[in-house]
Order: C-alpha cells, then structure tokens, then sequence
C-alpha cells in the first residue's frame, strides 16, 4: 500500500495532476500499474538505484516504491510516465 501511495502522489504531483490506476492479479501476485500524462522523467536514473541522502526533502517515492516490491518496470517520455509493481500474495507464501 505504500508503494502503491508513493506512485499515485508523485503522478498527481509530477505527472500533470491526474493519475491512472489498474490492478490486477496474476499468478502469485498482485500488480498495480500507475500512470500519468505529464513530461515524462527529466533524467535517467542511476543504476544501481541509490537510496536518497537522509536530508533530501524529495525523491524518495520511486526509490520506496522499488524497494517495497518485488518488480518494478519504469516507462517514461514525452507522454507520460507508467510504473508497474508487483509483489507476492502473503497467502502464497510459506
């Protein structure tokens, strides 16, 4: 759930001001898919992905969103962008 939160307040707030939202299971797991029609992302992020320095007041949500889940695919250009996630029921789980 927080995933999911980081993912729909930085579409609201980065991505135009509106958001999208699908979920669905599959398999084992749930997957939620958030996208927006903003500008898209203004720089590639690194890789491996860094956690944020502790006295950033932003640029945490996408970093939370990755680490809380066990997938996570960004798409992102001139159109908007879309994360996927996904993480494994807890009831599948031993």
């Amino acid at each position: 759930m927080v995933a999911v939160n980081e993912l729909l307040t930085n579409a609201v707030r980065h991505g135009g001001g509106v958001g999208r939202v699908r979920l669905w299971a599959e398999n084992d797991a749930v997957v939620c898919e958030v996208s927006d029609s903003g500008g898209g992302l203004p720089a590639v992020r690194p890789a491996p992905v860094t956690r944020p320095a502790a006295d950033t007041p932003g640029g945490w949500g996408l970093w939370l969103a990755e680490e809380l889940t066990d997938t996570f695919e960004l798409i992102t250009g001139g159109e908007g962008t879309t994360v996927r996630v996904s993480s494994r029921s807890s009831l599948s789980q031993p």
